[in-house]
């Protein structure tokens, strides 16, 4: 690309490398924040973000997490969802935002899954969350389009748990930024400058030849995080990996909802309007490169239509209406977000890793990275459980509800 824009200045407060769902959470939360007046600058290769995780995404929120602070940080989520144009600033022009509830459904096959699902109700339902653990009788009563043969329990909740349009709370974190004074700009940083101790980045350089100084950088760029931790001299284990989707129509539909179906098979299938979507990892799962979006249609025919189709007997006659490949930012060590300050770089600032559950933690993690910049600390939930020293530690914060 060689149209890349010129930055209005040489000097900036904070510059954000990536302009997508996370780049604009936290450009959003800074402009919002009375006690920030500094400047922004985010720096984005792709305006049509065509190629990210947020345009791939499928957009939904739950709290059945099997870490507390990660049911906490979905909370929020909600919260933001359900009162988006109140926490928008009450801007008139700012469209309420739906959630549409048919909940999580995972299902077990096994005792010891059972067991953890059981584990992870508890855990949930202390928080507040509205998960409810099931067994093959209750999911028969509530669902009875699926075949349950070899399943003995289930997790599900149907409380503030499904779809939401995060694209519009993308598209309105974007256009408010902006009007907050967030310089957003069209280029590559391509390098970072240091000081002599290595403690700090003094500068970074855009593929345009400009150089400009800053107070902060913030690692926004999703899958490709480590092509930018490494212009710090940082490594990180977060890697692109594909995750393919596929939209089609029964020839008869369900009578209900179809709740967001986690299959033991490793398929996942939801309602999406009139049509269904289904989703899966690949069977041999691994980095692909940042430019991999091709579809490998066998997988739909071998593994997804199989799945759906011995869960949902009804989903025996259906079409294919669409499908796409997205990338995960995956976090090989844990699967949960990396966040906060390097441990040396102290002005180097991470929101990557989040393996697939990005969207629906992009209201916490964006307000709880704009807290630690502007305060020095958390203020609101404490996200110290998710900074970058577990990495370096190679002590793993793990999640084991990972879709």
């Amino acid at each position: 690309m060689t149209n890349w824009q010129t930055p209005q200045a040489t000097s900036y407060d904070v510059v954000i490398v990536g302009g997508a769902m996370y780049g604009s959470s936290v450009a959003w939360f800074l402009a919002s924040n009375p006690d920030f007046d500094g400047r922004i600058l985010v720096v984005e290769r792709d305006p049509s973000y065509e190629f990210t995780s947020t345009s791939h995404t499928n957009s939904c929120i739950r709290q059945q997490f099997s870490r507390e602070i990660n049911v906490r940080v979905s909370q929020f989520g909600v919260e933001f969802i359900k009162n988006f144009r109140h926490f928008m600033g009450d801007d008139p022009r700012v469209p309420d935002i739906t959630l549409h509830s048919f909940g999580y459904m995972y299902l077990a096959d096994t005792t010891e899954f059972a067991n953890t699902l059981r584990d992870a109700q508890h855990l949930q339902a202390a928080c507040g969350a509205g998960t409810k653990h099931m067994s093959r009788d209750e999911i028969a009563r509530d669902y009875p389009f699926y075949q349950l043969d070899d399943i003995i329990a289930a997790n599900h909740n149907l409380i503030d748990e499904g779809y939401f349009d995060g694209n519009t709370m993308f598209d309105w974190w974007k256009r408010s930024a902006r009007e907050k004074g967030v310089e957003y700009l069209t280029n590559e940083v391509v390098a970072m400058s240091l000081n002599a101790t290595g403690t700090q980045v003094d500068s970074v350089t855009l593929a345009s030849g400009d150089v400009v100084t800053c107070g902060t950088v913030i690692n926004a760029s999703g899958p490709r995080a480590v092509r930018t931790s490494r212009m710090a001299g940082i490594e990180l284990p977060v890697e692109p990996r594909k995750r393919y989707t596929f939209i089609f129509a029964a020839e008869t539909p369900l009578d209900r909802d179809l709740p967001l179906t986690i299959d033991p098979s490793g398929v996942h299938m939801r309602t999406d309007g009139a049509y269904y979507m289904a989703g899966c990892p690949p069977d041999e799962d691994f980095a692909v490169d940042y430019d991999d979006f091709t579809m490998d249609h066998s997988i739909w025919e071998n593994k997804v239509w199989p799945a759906v189709a011995n869960r949902v007997p009804q989903f025996e006659a259906i079409k294919l209406v669409n499908s796409w490949v997205g990338h995960y930012a995956y976090n090989t060590l844990d699967q949960n977000a990396i966040i906060g300050p390097h441990t040396k770089v102290r002005n180097f600032v991470f929101v990557n890793g989040f393996s697939g559950h990005g969207f629906q933690q992009s209201p916490a993690m964006g307000r709880g990275t704009a807290e630690r910049i502007i305060y020095g600390e958390y203020r609101t939930l404490d996200l110290t459980p998710f900074q970058y020293d577990r990495i370096e530690k190679g002590e793993p914060f793990d999640e084991k509800a990972v879709i």
